[in-house]
């Protein structure tokens, strides 16, 4: 089981270290964490990540391609003509094409996610409609061999979900147990729907410039396709 993950500058590491976590427990498995170059790259934390692989080395046909989101590390992402093209080149050959948060983005922009149904972060789920995908709100979605995460602690779940389809429910169950993944947050807040209004309106306060960004940037790469 080779499983390719991109990383960039800027990147949310629980996107990444959320399903890799569930994975290593993956009967097989061959990780690897691609990158421009092999240089310590910075996260959207104080946590730096230090790939294992670059664009050219990376395994040619993944099983898996793994793409994790971020904010501003992705607006440069989805605008980079090289890292688009990898992500391009490797999903046109992998088994699964996958995402956590606005990586969903990143392939959406690499022309990976038309007429398929996706997920990703709430603030900026309908953005997936200008590169012809089909947004859906929920926790993870698996559409034929598409499988997304919503944002960032939702990683976990897609993992579970992504292992339990390829090797079977009951292997996804023992490492569920053995993570002791059992959700318990202390207050119910962690979607729109739960969160309290203010809530809802200062986090799409403290995340406007970002949106905005987004939503140019997407505006203009649906017009250039």
């Amino acid at each position: 089981m080779k499983i390719v993950t991109l990383v960039y500058p800027g990147v949310t590491p629980l996107d990444l270290v959320g399903p890799l976590q569930v994975w290593s427990s993956w009967p097989g498995a061959h990780v690897e964490i691609a990158a421009r170059t092999l240089d310590p790259l910075a996260t959207d934390t104080v946590m730096q990540i230090v790939p294992t692989h670059t664009y050219t080395t990376a395994a040619a046909d993944p099983d898996i391609l793994f793409v994790p989101g971020g904010t501003d590390g992705t607006l440069a992402a989805i605008a980079d003509d090289g890292l688009l093209a990898f992500v391009r080149d490797r999903g046109g050959r992998a088994g699964w094409v996958t995402s956590v948060c606005t990586g969903a983005l990143v392939l959406g922009a690499a022309g990976l996610l038309r007429g398929y149904e996706s997920t990703t972060h709430w603030l900026v789920l309908d953005e997936l409609k200008r590169f012809g995908a089909r947004p859906v709100k929920a926790r993870w979605v698996i559409d034929r061999n598409r499988a997304a995460g919503g944002g960032v602690s939702a990683g976990i779940d897609f993992g579970l979900a992504l292992m339990a389809r390829i090797v079977g429910e009951d292997h996804a169950r023992m490492t569920q147990l053995a993570i002791e993944y059992a959700p318990d947050p202390p207050f119910r807040s962690g979607t729109p729907d739960e969160a309290r209004p203010e809530t809802r309106e200062a986090v799409r306060s403290a995340f406007r410039g970002f949106v905005s960004a987004l939503d140019q940037m997407t505006a203009v790469l649906a017009d250039d396709k």
